[in-house]
């Protein structure tokens, strides 16, 4: 038996920050967010009983193991686990773009996983029950500061608007884009690498222990409302400037949260985007390093891109409108 499951990383654009827990328990938000056409690939097969181990895991590294416990991946581990997969697999995980830099892949893997492991075991699954899963194992199980738009988003794919809370209640809902806005939208949106890859996680647990401690009650409020004004700005299909000008104004709240979202080199690059030509932009992800989305007129890439030197890598880009899928499946 062999499968192999596609799931999509996600660009989140409005709103992050506020889909933590610790938040959205008891303050209920908004997040507007994509997923976008570059993917992880997760292809779960058996492995032939002729070996000296019975399940084996390759990504960055190839663990060869007997036992579940022997696992160093965490989540691949408890997805097994999780599913009930004792032994006789091979869990392969391919990306197209690299771990650690604000895409929420490491979600994009769990949902991946299960996904691929549900069409393994024969069972169906729907996507909100996906990224229930998926926040489960994550959350719960493995006790990682995350929140739940990353699981959502590599689940069911689009533009979404996602609300949270009270309790942990969460809904995504398909915002509807005519497609010349979404076109143009889409055209707009450039994708660069700053180089700096970071464990999410640290940045994460500070952004919760804050929640926690009221230190950043009034910047979270500035961005359930700017999350808002953003709902009803492309609702309108507001000129991209607006659109823009929300972005600037979502990374000046956001780089508040916490220590470490943002250092001098990040405010460098950022400012730099400006001058030269961003109607607007973010760090993506929990910050500290990533991807930075810029908001760019078409007709402008070109000499923005010349201007970016700072920028490592491009990344073409396109929304994904399908969320995880299994793409092959044979016995």
């Amino acid at each position: 038996m062999m499968v192999i499951s596609k799931t999509p990383y996600r660009l989140s654009l409005f709103g992050g920050g506020t889909d933590y827990p610790a938040w959205f328990h008891t303050n209920p938000s908004k997040i507007i967010s994509a997923a976008m056409q570059q993917y992880c690939y997760i292809t779960v097969r058996d492995v032939p009983p002729f070996f000296d181990y019975n399940t084996i895991v390759t990504y960055s590294e190839i663990e060869k193991v007997n036992s579940l416990n022997d696992i160093k991946h965490p989540s691949a581990r408890e997805c097994l686990r999780y599913m009930g997969v004792q032994e006789g697999v091979s869990v392969v995980y391919e990306g197209d773009l690299p771990a650690r830099t604000g895409i929420g892949s490491s979600s994009s893997f769990t949902v991946g996983l299960l996904n691929a492991l549900h069409a393994y075991k024969n069972t169906n699954i729907t996507k909100f029950d996906l990224a229930s899963e998926a926040i489960y194992v994550e959350q719960q199980i493995l006790k990682e500061n995350v929140g739940v738009q990353d699981q959502i988003m590599a689940s069911y794919g689009g533009i979404r608007l996602i609300d949270v809370g009270p309790n942990d209640r969460w809904r995504a809902a398909k915002m509807y884009l005519s497609s010349n806005y979404m076109k143009e939208f889409e055209s707009h949106i450039m994708l660069g690498f700053s180089g700096v890859s970071r464990y999410a996680e640290e940045q994460s647990k500070v952004q919760v222990n804050n929640i926690k401690e009221g230190k950043s009650e009034m910047e979270l409020r500035a961005m359930v409302a700017m999350a808002d004004d953003a709902i009803d700005s492309i609702g309108r299909e507001d000129d991209m400037y607006v659109l823009g000008n929300l972005l600037n104004l979502g990374w000046s709240i956001k780089r508040k949260l916490a220590d470490g979202i943002s250092k001098d080199w990040i405010d460098e690059i950022y400012q730099q985007s400006l001058d030269c030509g961003s109607l607007g932009g973010k760090l993506m992800g929990a910050g500290g390093g990533g991807f930075f989305m810029f908001l760019v007129p078409p007709k402008q890439q070109e000499e923005f891109r010349k201007k970016m030197s700072s920028i490592k890598v491009w990344v073409p880009f396109k929304f994904d409108t399908h969320g995880s899928q299994i793409i092959h499946e044979s016995n």
